[in-house]
């Protein structure tokens, strides 16, 4: 039998990240990640443990206090804001967390195939100088500078978490070596993702936000992805693209009001391994972000599995220019056109 391409990346320790009774980022969820890497293991697959970023590592994208602060509550639980939790381990499982991002990101350009890295806490909201919306270290971010110091000219980060990456998009908004671009509900915590937000300076253009209304399912996401998206990471041309999964715009997730169904997810990463595949050489990183909804948790990542496990021949020619539609898609439609109006001076629309 061929070795599979696919490398996860997967700890039990991060069920030991605890919050209070009633949070949604609770411990249950690396339960779910447990099952999905076992599974995997079962199946013959390739699973890898992950190592805990350096200080160094992490200083690349968070200031020294920032990381000082999260070292402080090592030992003890503390509340960082009205949403972000520490218990005794979390500092350290924090660091796993970034640090496990980061041998996904050697697997993929080691040229092994893509990584997905199941873990927690989640990491896109935090930004250089400080913790919120659950998360504590910016998983993705110290990936994609981890990338960029190991030779990668350009990195591509999507975010397709329900909710704006401001962390992600805060750390590299100036930084045109790193692509990021997000479709997320608008309105919603944290509030930031305005279309009209493209960057800053030399990294004018280097962020894309494609805000999309709630209510918003299958079709609507496969419009973005296909007309915005694919063709401004495939102008790009990452040497690596990462991926901040969260699987909140699942119509049973209960923090926020989108429509997607398992098999909504399953286009949208169909989609985003063949423009991998297409522009970096098959070098993709997915990093779980949100997804609060346990059985639709594991269902959307059974078929995200799928998706990075199935050799080239064994997916659907053609996913990536003509998605699958349920409907009309007004939602995705009217976004598209409002990300395309703002982007087209900076990319070939």
């Amino acid at each position: 039998m061929a070795p599979m391409p696919l490398a996860v990346v997967s700890s039990d320790e991060f069920a030991n990240h605890l919050t209070p009774p009633g949070h949604p980022e609770r411990p249950e969820r690396a339960h779910v990640f447990d099952a999905v890497a076992t599974a995997w293991r079962t199946q013959g697959g390739v699973i890898l443990a992950p190592r805990a970023a350096t200080i160094e590592e992490l200083a690349a994208v968070h200031d020294r206090d920032h990381i000082e602060r999260i070292a402080g509550t090592a030992g003890r639980a503390a509340m960082l804001d009205p949403d972000t939790f520490t218990s005794p381990e979390s500092y350290g499982l924090a660091r796993l967390a970034a640090g496990a991002t980061l041998v996904g990101v050697d697997h993929a350009m080691a040229g092994h195939g893509p990584a997905l890295v199941l873990v927690r806490p989640p990491g896109h909201h935090a930004e250089r100088d400080r913790a919120m919306g659950f998360c504590l270290f910016n998983n993705v971010a110290v990936a994609a500078a981890y990338a960029r110091a190991r030779g990668a000219a350009r990195v591509a980060v999507v975010d397709i978490d329900v909710h704006h990456g401001n962390g992600t998009q805060q750390i590299f908004e100036d930084d045109p070596a790193v692509l990021y671009v997000s479709s997320h509900q608008y309105p919603c915590y944290p509030g930031t993702g305005a279309v009209t937000d493209v960057g800053v300076g030399a990294g004018r253009g280097r962020t894309v936000n494609v805000p999309i209304e709630p209510g918003a399912g299958d079709d609507d996401y496969a419009q973005v992805l296909a007309r915005v998206v694919v063709p401004i990471l495939t102008a790009f041309a990452a040497d690596v693209t990462i991926l901040s999964v969260g699987y909140d715009a699942h119509v049973q997730d209960p923090l926020a009001q989108m429509q997607v169904s398992t098999e909504g997810y399953r286009t949208m990463l169909a989609m985003l391994r063949a423009c991998a595949e297409a522009t970096s050489a098959g070098r993709l990183v997915v990093v779980t972000e949100g997804g609060y909804d346990l059985p639709a948790l594991g269902a959307c990542l059974d078929a995200t599995v799928d998706v990075l496990a199935a050799p080239a021949s064994a997916r659907s020619a053609g996913t990536a220019g003509a998605p699958r539609t349920s409907g009309p898609g007004i939602r995705g439609r009217e976004a598209a056109e409002a990300a395309l109006t703002v982007q087209k001076p900076f990319w070939p629309l």
